[in-house]
């Protein structure tokens, strides 16, 4: 079921909810459901990449195969595997006073689940949260990014030929359809984007205290101890940073290095090397590259290079780009070396191939920098020490910390992805994401015959059970 505008939005959302209050999935369901689409996501793998690379200009294959394929269908592994296990009632305590009752928490299903996805990732983040609220006995209503229609079109034929539309319903639009979406009385609903936006979201859903799982984004920092080994250091952040040319949430947003200038300049240096190596002397002709999603997104970015170079900033392309970039949204991976806190580029997520490399004097005054934003939705530490990278847990907070790599966190299915304060709020992802978009449900069970049945007035001649239940 699909909508061009906002109407009708409320009547669909009625029509999921009454179909699944008749028929809620049961295990056998849900199982069956889950296997479909992987069998489907398995089989239109050709034209999810296809679409993808449509939207972007270009987006690299082989990044398309892993950062969608892989996740998509690791993620329903992961919930068919512990499915059963999560279903299954957890005995709890009733503690001694209510003996002999006895107490269990139920994970039930919440009803209809919204999902609204980005376009960054625009088949991981949609199937992702839609899986998993389906293995928690849920229907689904999900809005695809209006900037990804390509992909969106392909989401929506790939969901209708497993689910009936009461199950799964796919709403397409703009701006005006992603608002009156957020607006919807649902059950809950899984948010996926900026900060800014994220904030718009969470007031449109609290006129109904629709529960929120709130995925954003921020700065995300790395820091370089003065351990560690530069060429190392730049390989693994290489790969951070220019996976889909940046643009992803939970990328490197800036770089710490302790240790001096000489320090950065090798870290500089090294980073040049790896995208050579990568990307060979022609950016344009390398498969690889993946281009800026649109020309606002590229216009923006452009802005944070003219920013740094107008400041005097030491800013290093790493590549040749042609002449006919801007048509192409090419843009090669770009150092920007000791930026200050005014520059355009440290004032907002770069969500680009864009890298601010800045030397600090110390962990601590990394700590305190990182310390002085707001909370990110990844750190980055990387040292051999461990007692430094446990100074680094303690004294900050992020989303979730990939320690001597980046983005891998994300892929662990047995961690709970999500961010905390500025980036986000709830997680998903596993045993997190089945719990967030259930009910756990609090039943005691009471016997035939128990004590609390003499438990009443008058109670002068049961003063003795009384000084024993209050001691």
């Amino acid at each position: 079921m699909t909508h061009d505008t906002a109407t009708g939005l409320s009547a669909t959302l009625q029509h999921m909810r009454s179909a699944w209050q008749a028929n809620k999935p049961g295990y056998a369901q849900r199982r069956a459901d889950l296997k479909a689409l992987r069998a489907a996501v398995k089989a239109q793998l050709p034209q999810m990449v296809a679409a993808i690379n449509t939207d972007f200009g270009q987006r690299s294959a082989a990044e398309s195969r892993i950062a969608e394929g892989m996740t998509v269908l690791s993620a329903i592994d992961h919930l068919l595997a512990h499915l059963r296990d999560w279903m299954r009632p957890t005995p709890v305590g009733a503690g001694w006073r209510l003996l002999p009752a006895r107490a269990e928490l139920r994970a039930v299903p919440l009803g209809v689940v919204g999902v609204i996805s980005p376009w960054n990732y625009p088949v991981n983040l949609a199937l992702i949260p839609l899986a998993t609220a389906i293995a928690a006995g849920n229907h689904v209503l999900l809005k695809p990014s209006e900037h990804t229609p390509a992909t969106s079109a392909w989401l929506a034929q790939l969901l209708a030929g497993v689910f009936p539309a009461e199950r799964v319903s796919v709403v397409q639009g703009g701006a005006e359809v992603a608002a009156a979406f957020s607006a919807l009385p649902l059950d809950h609903l899984v948010f996926t984007g900026s900060t800014a936006v994220g904030r718009k979201v969470m007031a449109a859903a609290a006129q109904h205290l629709t529960p929120l799982t709130l995925e954003l984004g921020g700065k995300s920092p790395a820091i370089v101890c003065a351990d560690y080994p530069i060429e190392k250091a730049a390989a693994r952040l290489a790969t951070g940073k220019w996976f889909n040319a940046g643009q992803t949430c939970i990328a490197p947003d800036y770089v710490l290095v302790e240790g001096g200038q000489q320090r950065v300049a090798a870290l500089a240096h090294a980073l040049g090397v790896q995208v050579r190596q990568r990307y060979g002397d022609d950016l344009a002709a390398s498969a690889d590259y993946t281009r800026i999603i649109n020309d606002g997104q590229y216009q923006r970015l452009m802005a944070h290079v003219a920013d740094a170079r107008a400041r005097g900033l030491d800013v290093r392309q790493l590549a040749e780009v042609p002449d006919n970039a801007a048509a192409q949204r090419l843009i090669a991976p770009t150092l920007i070396l000791q930026p200050d806190a005014q520059a355009t580029v440290m004032g907002e997520e770069i969500f680009g191939p864009l890298l601010p490399i800045i030397s600090v004097p110390s962990l601590d005054a990394a700590i305190a920098r990182i310390n002085a934003g707001e909370r990110p939705l990844a750190l980055y530490p990387f040292s051999h020490d461990r007692k430094a990278v446990e100074r680094l847990l303690q004294q900050t907070v992020a989303g979730g910390i990939t320690v001597n790599d980046c983005l891998l966190h994300f892929a662990a299915e047995g961690l709970p992805f999500g961010g905390v304060g500025a980036s986000g709020m709830g997680a998903y992802h596993g045993r997190a994401g089945f719990d967030a978009m259930s009910k756990a449900l609090p039943i005691l069970w009471q016997p035939r015959i128990t004590a609390t049945d003499w438990l009443k007035p008058p109670y002068k001649p049961l003063q003795r059970l009384l000084d024993l239940l209050v001691r």
